[in-house]
């Protein structure tokens, strides 16, 4: 692209269009402003917390759930599509490549307690807590 002389006068003008060119031809990446992938939602009550992660277009068997010192590890990738020598972008959006999200869990936690799902792209993670974890409530006795 060429550039007007109009930021002959202000050489920081040109610096910031150029970056925005350059953000618009390579897409979104890591630590660019880009929002994390895959975009992830973590609520919990007393039995369980409960993560969702939006994955459209990977295939279950290309994402890995780990468990380690109370923290869920959620790993995989994302396969460009083949398009062949001659296919041109016009518009390149989606990243793509490994990911990795990482969950501080707010209780401890086994592989034996979680459950996944993957539905429509989206994966469910449910972590029960341990038993011995839970509130419990205290009954007060009268004097």
């Amino acid at each position: 692209m060429l550039y007007p002389s109009t930021f002959a006068a202000d050489p920081f003008a040109l610096m910031r269009q150029m970056g925005r060119d350059l953000d618009r031809a390579l897409g979104p990446r890591p630590g660019a402003g880009a929002a994390a992938f895959p975009a992830v939602n973590v609520w919990q009550n007393d039995e369980a917390v409960a993560i969702t992660a939006e994955l459209p277009g990977i295939a279950p068997s290309d994402i890995d759930i780990t468990i380690k010192d109370n923290v869920l590890t959620l790993s995989g990738e994302r396969r460009a599509p083949d398009l062949g020598d001659t296919a041109i972008w016009h518009r390149r959006d989606r990243a793509y490549g490994r990911f990795s999200r990482a969950i501080r869990l707010p209780f401890p936690a086994r592989d034996d307690q979680v459950e996944a799902r993957f539905i429509n792209g989206v994966l469910r993670v449910v972590v029960a807590r341990p038993e011995e974890d839970k509130p419990r409530r205290i009954e007060i006795k009268a004097a």
